[in-house]
């Protein structure tokens, strides 16, 4: 019980150890005074609540609590989590390479990843797990399989598995490797003389493959390039600081960080020579973006050095500092915001002013500061990065999202490889017609229950007219419109038609190719990549968006 006391009173004197030399004698004074009110209610909920309590579950609740009225990255990680943590940050661990998911209730491989051991030895996308080393597995969660899967290098294990289609089992063995994940999915030529990377993290060496990339790309022929940066939720900073370099001047500033302490407070420049100077680049961003990759994108932008097309980015503008704690846990704490070259601190929640019900509020437009790029484009702070060519999403709608989230789109995915396993021209590739109907009939067979905005607007209507009392006046009509819009789910369907091919054939992609199979679907089909094409096809376009008007 007191080892837990402990356990939280090592967090706040951290605090307490860090900034002593700055606070006053009365805060001194409010910190020890509240650490002692809660080491006695804590004994005295112990003693004397009317059911058992559970120490640590309790300490971590209040842990959880405290830090949650700070901001979403200022994080407790206890010594069980450390592991996970490490992988998130650092992309390595010893395993057999491979993501796993629930799938209708089967657990199967999602992503095998490709020159590593699940994938060498033959696993693909769709896989269901049976057993691992002799021992049944189903039933069991995602976290539980994942614990097996993983273990020292060098150190064998056998996987059971089923593929869709397919009646018997086939069984793997597998030795563990020390696994790295690479931070970029994909990269390629998509049309004379333009390429295209997408990066997914910034786990260490994510520069050194960026600058690969482009030097490979340049080699044969790129001219232009696009770098996908949608749904990167960022990473290591000094990551972000050496892909900017690879395109602007050595011993230019990138991004400064500022916070409560001074020594702490440090300006990032450009360490190398750039790779390439000239080169076009359109970055593509979206709500998704977020911390390193707005970054990159900033300081670009910034530098008058590419082109931004896609959506607002999140508008992450802290920095996270990891710090030891006692028993091998750690403290993952905001110690600083960071500004980009214009000046700019593009976070847009404002986290030191909360409502009184607790919720945060993004900075108003009416506080936002105007900035200056390099070359006197204008652009502002506080909200995320602005594009300079904006794209509306690609929303899915709501039938398309129940499909996914239910598995189907995944599970037809498995059986249509299971049924064509030669791997077509993935860059001409779409179903057909009959796979379509197929489909349907096979969202039939699967007893698909699909609740959508209309019929949740019903189920309030039934509700009010029952609280009102005029449910036996309108119910009959009630009912029968509730009825029509659950037999019309097929024609829902096929009324999506056109979203869910594209969809599903991006999927099919993915089983037979992994991140290469899909990418050569959806580069045809991804509006921002098709405006990211045109503008970079057009030089004088081109230029204008990099001056001032």
């Amino acid at each position: 019980m007191w080892r837990g006391i402990k356990w939280l009173a090592a967090i706040l004197l951290l605090s307490i150890a860090a900034f002593a030399f700055r606070k006053p004698a009365e805060e001194y004074f409010d910190i020890a005074k509240s650490l002692d009110i809660f080491a006695t209610l804590f004994k005295e909920v112990n003693a004397y609540y009317v059911d058992e309590v559970e120490p640590q579950k309790l300490i971590r609740h209040g842990i959880e609590g405290m830090l949650e009225s700070l901001d979403p990255y200022t994080d407790y990680i206890p010594e069980d989590e450390l592991e996970s943590f490490q992988i998130t940050t650092t992309g390595q661990y010893g395993g057999i390479g491979a993501l796993i998911g629930v799938v209708n209730k089967k657990i199967v491989v999602t992503h095998p990843y490709q020159n590593f051991p699940a994938f060498k030895s033959g696993i693909r996308v769709g896989d269901e797990i049976i057993a691992i080393d002799g021992k049944n597995v189903q039933g069991k969660t995602p976290v539980e399989i994942s614990t097996l899967l993983k273990g020292l290098p060098r150190t064998t294990l056998e996987l059971k598995v089923k593929r869709s289609g397919k009646s018997e089992t086939v069984t793997h063995k597998l030795t563990r490797e020390k696994i790295n994940i690479t931070n970029l999915s994909y990269y390629d030529i998509i049309e004379p003389e333009m390429g295209y990377i997408r990066l997914d993290d910034f786990t260490p060496g994510a520069a050194r493959e960026v600058s690969q990339a482009v030097l490979d790309l340049k080699k044969r022929g790129a001219r232009k390039l696009i770098l996908d940066l949608r749904n990167n939720p960022g990473g290591l900073l000094h990551e972000a600081v050496n892909i900017v370099s690879l395109f602007i001047d050595k011993g230019l500033e990138v991004v400064s960080t500022k916070g409560k302490v001074e020594e702490w407070n440090k300006r990032y420049k450009t360490l190398n020579q750039a790779i390439d100077k000239e080169i076009d680049i359109v970055v593509l961003v979206g709500e998704g973006s977020a911390s390193a990759s707005e970054i990159v994108a900033g300081a670009l932008q910034d530098y008058d050095r590419a082109v931004l097309v896609g959506q607002r980015t999140f508008g992450k503008g802290l920095v996270q500092t990891t710090r030891p704690l006692a028993y091998n846990a750690q403290l993952k704490v905001t110690t600083a915001k960071y500004y980009i070259p214009s000046g700019r601190c593009i976070q847009a929640m404002d986290y030191t002013h909360r409502k009184n019900d607790g919720t945060v509020e993004r900075y108003a437009d009416s506080v936002k500061v105007e900035f200056k790029t390099k070359g006197g484009r204008k652009v502002y702070d506080g909200g995320g990065l602005d594009p300079d060519i904006k794209v509306e999403e690609e929303y899915v709608g709501s039938i398309t999202s129940a499909l996914i989230n239910a598995g189907l789109i995944f599970e037809f995915a498995s059986k249509y490889c299971g049924e064509h396993p030669v791997k077509p021209d993935l860059k001409s590739f779409q179903i057909s017609e009959r796979d379509f109907e197929n489909f349907v009939s096979y969202v039939k067979s699967q007893k698909f229950s699909y609740s959508g905005p209309l019929e949740d607007d019903v189920d309030k209507l039934v509700e009010a007219a029952k609280k009102d009392r005029y449910y036996e006046q309108i119910g009959n009509e009630l009912e029968g419109l509730r009825t029509r819009l659950k037999t019309g789910e097929s024609a829902e369907v096929k009324t999506y038609k056109a979203e869910i091919i594209e969809i599903l054939s991006e999927q099919i992609g993915f089983h037979y190719d992994l991140y290469k199979g899909q990418a050569e679907i959806f580069l045809k089909n991804d509006n921002a990549i098709i405006e990211a094409r045109k503008v970079l096809s057009d030089s004088l376009t081109y230029n204008k968006l990099l001056s001032v008007n």
